[in-house]
Protein backbone atom coordinates (compact mmCIF):
# COMPACT_ATOMS: atom_id res chain seq x y z
CA UNK A 1 0.00 0.00 0.00
CA UNK A 2 2.88 2.42 0.93
CA UNK A 3 4.14 1.75 -2.90
CA UNK A 4 1.38 2.75 -4.52
CA UNK A 5 0.90 6.42 -2.35
CA UNK A 6 4.40 7.33 -3.01
CA UNK A 7 4.67 10.33 -5.65
CA UNK A 8 6.24 9.85 -9.04
CA UNK A 9 9.61 11.16 -9.16
CA UNK A 10 10.13 14.59 -10.99
CA UNK A 11 12.96 15.66 -13.90
CA UNK A 12 16.08 17.07 -12.64
CA UNK A 13 15.84 20.69 -11.80
CA UNK A 14 18.34 22.85 -13.92
CA UNK A 15 20.18 25.14 -12.26
CA UNK A 16 19.52 29.03 -12.57
CA UNK A 17 23.27 28.86 -14.18
CA UNK A 18 22.33 26.29 -17.03
CA UNK A 19 19.45 28.18 -18.04
CA UNK A 20 21.64 31.53 -18.38
CA UNK A 21 24.09 30.21 -20.64
CA UNK A 22 21.40 29.02 -22.91
CA UNK A 23 19.45 32.05 -22.71
CA UNK A 24 22.60 33.71 -23.69
CA UNK A 25 23.60 31.61 -26.37
CA UNK A 26 20.18 31.92 -28.11
CA UNK A 27 20.12 36.04 -27.86
CA UNK A 28 24.01 35.70 -29.26
CA UNK A 29 22.84 33.62 -32.19
CA UNK A 30 20.15 36.04 -32.55
CA UNK A 31 21.90 39.31 -32.60
CA UNK A 32 24.52 37.72 -34.98
CA UNK A 33 21.82 37.23 -36.94
CA UNK A 34 20.02 40.42 -37.08
CA UNK A 35 23.66 41.49 -37.81
CA UNK A 36 24.06 39.51 -40.83
CA UNK A 37 20.71 40.42 -42.29
CA UNK A 38 21.63 44.22 -41.99
CA UNK A 39 24.61 43.79 -43.51
CA UNK A 40 23.12 42.16 -46.17
CA UNK A 41 20.41 44.70 -46.64
CA UNK A 42 22.96 47.71 -46.75
CA UNK A 43 25.06 46.30 -49.51
CA UNK A 44 21.88 45.59 -51.51
CA UNK A 45 20.59 48.91 -51.01
CA UNK A 46 23.95 50.86 -51.11
CA UNK A 47 24.31 53.52 -53.87
CA UNK A 48 27.95 53.93 -53.82
CA UNK A 49 29.21 52.36 -57.22
CA UNK A 50 31.32 48.81 -56.09
CA UNK A 51 35.10 49.18 -57.51
CA UNK A 52 36.13 46.27 -59.56
CA UNK A 53 38.33 44.08 -57.88
CA UNK A 54 41.80 45.26 -58.33
CA UNK A 55 41.03 48.92 -58.40
CA UNK A 56 41.38 49.58 -54.53
CA UNK A 57 43.18 53.14 -53.58
CA UNK A 58 46.15 51.10 -52.80
CA UNK A 59 46.41 49.40 -56.45
CA UNK A 60 48.46 50.64 -58.77
CA UNK A 61 46.93 51.54 -62.13
CA UNK A 62 47.46 52.63 -65.88
CA UNK A 63 45.84 55.61 -67.24
CA UNK A 64 45.32 55.71 -71.65
CA UNK A 65 43.75 57.90 -73.69
CA UNK A 66 43.03 56.91 -77.62
CA UNK A 67 41.78 58.67 -80.16
CA UNK A 68 39.60 57.00 -82.93
CA UNK A 69 37.82 58.47 -86.53
CA UNK A 70 35.19 57.94 -88.61
CA UNK A 71 33.68 58.92 -91.94
CA UNK A 72 30.91 59.43 -93.88
CA UNK A 73 28.66 61.85 -96.14
CA UNK A 74 26.97 63.94 -94.19
CA UNK A 75 23.19 64.24 -95.34
CA UNK A 76 21.87 67.92 -94.12
CA UNK A 77 22.73 71.32 -95.31
CA UNK A 78 21.84 74.36 -92.86
CA UNK A 79 21.96 77.91 -94.54
CA UNK A 80 21.54 80.72 -92.83
CA UNK A 81 20.54 83.49 -95.15
CA UNK A 82 20.56 87.53 -94.60
CA UNK A 83 17.85 89.42 -96.30
CA UNK A 84 18.49 93.49 -96.21
CA UNK A 85 15.74 96.48 -97.32
CA UNK A 86 16.09 100.01 -97.11
CA UNK A 87 13.73 103.07 -97.95
CA UNK A 88 12.84 106.18 -96.61
CA UNK A 89 10.22 105.05 -93.84
CA UNK A 90 10.41 102.76 -91.47
CA UNK A 91 7.43 101.28 -92.48
CA UNK A 92 8.07 101.16 -96.33
CA UNK A 93 11.62 99.44 -95.32
CA UNK A 94 9.83 96.68 -93.41
CA UNK A 95 6.87 96.34 -95.50
CA UNK A 96 9.75 95.98 -98.33
CA UNK A 97 11.47 93.58 -96.45
CA UNK A 98 8.87 91.17 -95.75
CA UNK A 99 8.12 91.01 -99.49
CA UNK A 100 11.31 89.92 -100.12
CA UNK A 101 11.39 87.48 -96.96
CA UNK A 102 8.10 85.75 -98.35
CA UNK A 103 9.14 85.00 -101.44
CA UNK A 104 12.54 83.74 -100.20
CA UNK A 105 10.49 81.16 -97.81
CA UNK A 106 7.97 80.39 -100.94
CA UNK A 107 10.86 79.32 -102.95
CA UNK A 108 12.54 77.27 -99.90
CA UNK A 109 8.98 75.35 -99.86
CA UNK A 110 8.79 75.22 -103.85
CA UNK A 111 12.34 73.05 -103.24
CA UNK A 112 11.29 70.37 -100.62
CA UNK A 113 11.82 72.53 -97.71
CA UNK A 114 9.42 71.83 -94.55
CA UNK A 115 7.77 74.72 -92.96
CA UNK A 116 9.53 73.60 -89.69
CA UNK A 117 12.86 73.79 -90.97
CA UNK A 118 12.46 77.26 -91.78
CA UNK A 119 13.23 79.49 -88.81
CA UNK A 120 13.47 83.47 -88.46
CA UNK A 121 16.74 83.98 -86.26
CA UNK A 122 16.89 87.82 -86.25
CA UNK A 123 15.78 90.76 -87.39
CA UNK A 124 16.58 94.63 -87.24
CA UNK A 125 15.31 97.85 -87.90
CA UNK A 126 18.26 100.47 -88.03
CA UNK A 127 18.02 104.27 -89.16
CA UNK A 128 20.28 105.09 -91.78
CA UNK A 129 22.59 108.95 -91.67
CA UNK A 130 24.37 110.84 -93.38
CA UNK A 131 26.67 113.14 -92.17
CA UNK A 132 27.08 116.34 -94.56
CA UNK A 133 29.84 118.85 -92.97
CA UNK A 134 29.49 116.76 -90.14
CA UNK A 135 26.25 117.04 -89.23
CA UNK A 136 24.10 113.85 -88.81
CA UNK A 137 21.21 113.79 -90.87
CA UNK A 138 18.36 110.92 -91.07
CA UNK A 139 18.02 109.44 -95.00
CA UNK A 140 15.98 106.50 -94.15
CA UNK A 141 15.86 103.11 -92.64
CA UNK A 142 17.72 99.32 -93.47
CA UNK A 143 15.57 96.12 -92.42
CA UNK A 144 18.24 92.88 -92.02
CA UNK A 145 16.09 89.82 -91.31
CA UNK A 146 17.82 86.43 -90.66
CA UNK A 147 16.55 83.30 -91.69
CA UNK A 148 18.23 79.86 -90.93
CA UNK A 149 16.55 76.41 -92.94
CA UNK A 150 17.75 73.11 -92.68
CA UNK A 151 18.14 71.40 -95.78
CA UNK A 152 17.56 67.54 -95.17
CA UNK A 153 18.34 66.39 -98.87
CA UNK A 154 22.06 67.64 -100.11
CA UNK A 155 20.62 66.47 -103.77
CA UNK A 156 18.30 69.75 -104.32
CA UNK A 157 20.06 72.13 -101.51
CA UNK A 158 21.97 73.85 -104.90
CA UNK A 159 18.26 74.23 -106.20
CA UNK A 160 16.84 75.61 -102.82
CA UNK A 161 19.69 78.53 -102.41
CA UNK A 162 19.23 79.30 -105.97
CA UNK A 163 15.55 79.63 -105.82
CA UNK A 164 15.63 82.00 -103.21
CA UNK A 165 18.24 83.96 -104.35
CA UNK A 166 16.48 84.88 -107.40
CA UNK A 167 13.22 85.52 -105.78
CA UNK A 168 14.59 87.68 -103.53
CA UNK A 169 17.17 89.50 -105.65
CA UNK A 170 19.63 91.96 -104.48
CA UNK A 171 18.16 91.34 -100.61
CA UNK A 172 19.69 88.15 -100.20
CA UNK A 173 22.96 87.48 -98.96
CA UNK A 174 23.99 83.88 -98.12
CA UNK A 175 25.84 84.10 -94.46
CA UNK A 176 27.06 81.01 -93.90
CA UNK A 177 26.68 76.82 -94.86
CA UNK A 178 26.66 73.94 -92.51
CA UNK A 179 27.02 70.48 -92.95
CA UNK A 180 25.93 67.96 -90.73
CA UNK A 181 24.63 64.54 -90.27
CA UNK A 182 20.92 63.90 -89.39
CA UNK A 183 21.70 60.97 -87.29
CA UNK A 184 25.15 61.35 -85.95
CA UNK A 185 24.61 58.43 -83.49
CA UNK A 186 26.47 56.06 -86.10
CA UNK A 187 28.96 57.40 -87.15
CA UNK A 188 30.12 58.56 -84.11
CA UNK A 189 29.98 55.46 -82.24
CA UNK A 190 32.41 54.14 -85.05
CA UNK A 191 34.61 56.74 -84.08
CA UNK A 192 34.35 55.59 -80.15
CA UNK A 193 34.55 51.96 -80.62
CA UNK A 194 37.88 53.06 -82.79
CA UNK A 195 39.34 55.25 -79.78
CA UNK A 196 38.66 52.43 -77.36
CA UNK A 197 40.58 49.87 -79.19
CA UNK A 198 43.41 52.28 -79.53
CA UNK A 199 43.43 52.70 -75.71
CA UNK A 200 43.04 49.27 -75.41
CA UNK A 201 46.14 48.32 -77.47
CA UNK A 202 48.35 50.85 -76.14
CA UNK A 203 47.67 49.73 -72.68
CA UNK A 204 48.66 46.47 -73.30
CA UNK A 205 51.37 47.31 -74.98
CA UNK A 206 52.36 49.42 -71.97
CA UNK A 207 51.75 46.77 -68.58
CA UNK A 208 53.65 44.27 -70.98
CA UNK A 209 56.83 47.36 -71.47
CA UNK A 210 56.22 47.48 -67.45
CA UNK A 211 56.64 43.14 -67.05
CA UNK A 212 53.21 43.84 -65.58
CA UNK A 213 49.51 42.52 -67.25
CA UNK A 214 46.25 44.60 -67.48
CA UNK A 215 43.55 44.08 -64.58
CA UNK A 216 39.91 45.30 -64.73
CA UNK A 217 39.14 48.11 -66.05
CA UNK A 218 38.58 50.96 -63.42
CA UNK A 219 36.74 53.79 -65.35
CA UNK A 220 36.19 54.34 -69.08
CA UNK A 221 35.39 58.28 -70.07
CA UNK A 222 34.72 60.21 -72.98
CA UNK A 223 36.42 63.63 -73.40
CA UNK A 224 34.82 64.52 -76.95
CA UNK A 225 33.09 67.67 -77.18
CA UNK A 226 30.54 68.10 -80.06
CA UNK A 227 31.58 70.32 -82.79
CA UNK A 228 30.33 71.83 -86.03
CA UNK A 229 32.07 72.12 -89.35
CA UNK A 230 31.39 75.55 -90.93
CA UNK A 231 31.40 76.56 -94.62
CA UNK A 232 30.77 80.28 -94.82
CA UNK A 233 30.19 82.21 -97.74
CA UNK A 234 29.51 85.80 -98.05
CA UNK A 235 27.66 88.54 -100.24
CA UNK A 236 30.10 87.68 -103.29
CA UNK A 237 28.50 84.34 -102.94
CA UNK A 238 24.94 84.87 -103.33
CA UNK A 239 25.83 87.11 -106.40
CA UNK A 240 27.28 84.12 -108.10
CA UNK A 241 24.55 81.86 -106.92
CA UNK A 242 21.96 84.04 -108.79
CA UNK A 243 23.92 83.34 -112.31
CA UNK A 244 24.14 79.47 -111.62
CA UNK A 245 21.66 77.44 -112.00
CA UNK A 246 21.54 75.44 -109.80
CA UNK A 247 24.45 75.97 -107.67
CA UNK A 248 26.79 73.10 -106.87
CA UNK A 249 26.75 71.79 -103.34
CA UNK A 250 29.04 69.08 -102.50
CA UNK A 251 28.79 67.29 -99.08
CA UNK A 252 31.84 65.58 -99.60
CA UNK A 253 33.21 63.89 -96.58
CA UNK A 254 32.80 64.83 -93.09
CA UNK A 255 35.38 62.97 -90.34
CA UNK A 256 34.17 62.70 -86.85
CA UNK A 257 36.95 62.20 -83.98
CA UNK A 258 36.76 61.04 -80.98
CA UNK A 259 38.66 60.80 -77.75
CA UNK A 260 38.49 58.80 -74.65
CA UNK A 261 40.46 57.93 -71.14
CA UNK A 262 40.54 54.41 -69.65
CA UNK A 263 42.07 53.47 -66.32
CA UNK A 264 43.59 50.12 -65.36
CA UNK A 265 44.46 48.49 -62.71
CA UNK A 266 47.92 46.32 -63.15
CA UNK A 267 48.37 43.08 -61.61
CA UNK A 268 51.79 40.97 -61.62
CA UNK A 269 52.51 38.58 -64.03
Amino acid sequence: MAEEDAAPPRPPRRSHFTRGVVLAVTLGALLLGGAGLGLALTTAGATTPVQAAGCGSSAPRLTVQGTGQASAAPDVLTAVFGFSTTAGSSGAALAANNAQVNEALSALAANGVARPDMQTTGLTLQPQYAYPKGVPTLTGYQVTNTVTATLRNTATAGAAIDGVVNASGDAAQIDSLTFSFGDPAQVEDRARADAVHQAVAHAGAMAAAAGRRLGPVCSLTDDTQPSLFPQAFGADSAATAKQSTPVPVEPGTQVQTDQVTMVYALERR
